[in-house]
């Protein structure tokens, strides 16, 4: 029995992934948790083979929990299902030691598949973003930076940012110009928007 554990924000998403993935003789959903916190929590309880997350979650995204799942030498693989398709995030996704990378529009025998493949030690990939990916323009941003801008563009001020993660506020508007210079943006808000659309956020 392939043991998943699903992290998706959306109830009735997070539901109708447990309930399809139900019906697959070879497949149990063992927990369900709301965003990348939790997940943590129930991975250690739970010890699923594989962690199907979404990225864009409250309080750690699903790019961070796969960090911080590698970070711990934790056994499960991780499984991105998503319906943000940008080379940005497959890039990002691979880095962090990520093994599947599907949209949410994909069949669900598809999934069902790729999550067999991913358990097999194999990759599995929507093609479609793979092939962007190759073409796509790299990433410029330093993890700092990309932190700084996330948390500004959510409208934090300077000050609270320099607060939130313990750095003076001239080095948090340091970090913010270097990232609207690398971006070509007129501004924090533009830097962040730019950002975002391409995936690095």
């Amino acid at each position: 029995m392939i043991r998943i554990l699903i992290a998706e924000d959306q109830a009735m998403v997070r539901g109708a992934l447990a309930a399809l993935l139900g019906l697959e003789p070879d497949i149990a959903v063992v927990a369900t948790a709301a965003d990348g916190i939790e997940a943590l929590a129930l991975c250690e309880q739970h010890a699923p083979d594989i962690v199907l997350t979404d990225i864009e979650m409250p309080r750690m995204t699903g790019l961070e929990l796969a960090a911080q799942l590698a970070a711990r030498g934790a056994a499960c693989r991780v499984m991105i299902v998503t319906t943000f398709g940008r080379s940005g995030y497959l890039r990002r996704a691979l880095s962090a030691g990520v093994r599947g990378f599907l949209l949410k529009d994909a069949p669900a025998d598809a999934l069902a598949a790729a999550i067999r493949t991913v358990h097999g030690g194999g990759r599995a990939i929507a093609p479609e973003l793979a092939l962007e990916s190759w073409g796509g323009a790299q990433d410029p941003l330093t993890e700092r930076e990309r932190q700084v801008l996330r948390l500004a563009g959510e409208g934090a001020s300077s000050a609270d940012i320099a607060r939130q993660i313990h750095l003076s506020e001239g080095t948090v508007r340091n970090y913010l110009s270097e990232a609207i210079s690398k971006l070509g943006a007129g501004n924090r808000v533009e830097a962040y928007r730019l950002a975002r659309d391409a995936g690095w956020l």
